[in-house]
């Protein structure tokens, strides 16, 4: 049975006020979950909440509700100077009156959302970066760091069991939420990708719009033993990043959402700050590879609160051959 708690972890591992902050974040999550597991017996979780993004995406009751959850818990820790959500179109600057803290945390509050309604795993995605020291006015410009600067990062997956997974820079960690004593456990240590895999992940219905390289890499994985990689490959795709990255972690493979003809203008799908550098930093952290297909994701230096990119994680001879690609 497990005995180490996230608590003593982060006593362990983490300056006190990161501790604290990571603990607030851990609480919220707990909240999100419970609100989850009551789906439709709760009035005002399921379904849509009438409005939109600044993604222009349609927000789920539990978009909102997420965000609004994690942004008191954190608050009321007197840990971070700021928060940047995917949910929010401009930074929450903390009042002036409250002294100021060391942190930034910028995080994507419900990812997969769209699989709420039909009660399949859903996630929680943040990330933690130091806050400037200057005594100006807190601006975006101020989150607009490399994912090398992260201090932290993990997500929790809402699944048959709800699970933290964290990042401080020494490798991967996993914790398991212990609903009967309210407390995350630590369950799994040092958490590591196997280098080769047999599995990848990416929407298939985006096929033809994609660009030459990607199409040519899907096709040597679709032709299994008769084709040029010599292997049969298994697809995968939940359409959750949290929960397709968690199966990665867990036993391997490559996830792909590269750019498409429908979304060239937008640079991607995905949000650097919010997913992509938070997920990058922890696959890389269990031995594993993160790039555009063109560079690597934690050196892209952001030019926006919400900018986009491309991105390809997982197994680093997958990755490898995606870049290897690109560049032929």
């Amino acid at each position: 049975m497990p005995t180490m708690n996230l608590s003593r972890y982060l006593a362990i591992h983490a300056e006190p006020s990161l501790a604290s902050l990571l603990e607030s974040v851990a609480r919220a999550c707990t909240g999100i979950s419970m609100a989850l597991g009551q789906g439709a017996l709760a009035a005002g979780v399921l379904g849509s909440a009438g409005s939109e993004n600044i993604q222009g995406e349609t927000q789920k009751n539990l978009d909102v509700l997420s965000n609004q959850m994690l942004m008191d818990a954190v608050t009321a820790s007197s840990t971070v100077a700021g928060m940047a959500s995917e949910e929010m179109e401009h930074i929450y600057a903390l009042p002036a009156t409250v002294p100021q803290a060391p942190y930034l945390l910028v995080f994507d509050p419900l990812d997969g959302s769209s699989n709420i309604d039909v009660n399949v795993s859903v996630g929680t995605i943040f990330s933690v970066l130091r806050a400037p020291t200057h005594a100006a006015e807190l601006s975006a410009g101020d989150f607009l760091q490399t994912g090398r600067s992260q201090v932290a990062a993990g997500y929790a997956l809402y699944g048959p069991s709800t699970q933290l997974v964290l990042t401080l820079g020494q490798g991967v960690q996993m914790f398991t939420l212990d609903r009967q004593r309210g407390e995350y456990l630590l369950t799994q240590e040092s958490v590591k990708i196997p280098e080769v895999t047999a599995e990848f992940a990416i929407n298939m219905s985006n096929q033809r719009f994609w660009e030459a390289p990607v199409q040519l890499y899907i096709q040597e994985l679709l032709n299994g033993k008769e084709g040029v990689r010599a292997k049969n490959f298994n697809m995968r795709w939940i359409a959750s990043m949290v929960a397709d990255v968690h199966r990665i972690l867990t036993r391997g493979g490559v996830f792909l959402y590269p750019v498409d003809s429908k979304i060239r203008q937008q640079g991607g799908k995905l949000r650097l700050l919010y997913e992509a550098n938070p997920m990058s930093w922890l696959i890389e952290q269990a031995g594993g590879a993160a790039s555009t297909g063109r560079e690597s994701i934690l050196d892209i230096m952001p030019g926006s609160l919400h900018q986009r990119i491309p991105v390809v994680l997982g197994a680093k001879e997958e990755v490898s051959r995606v870049i290897d690609l690109h560049r032929a």
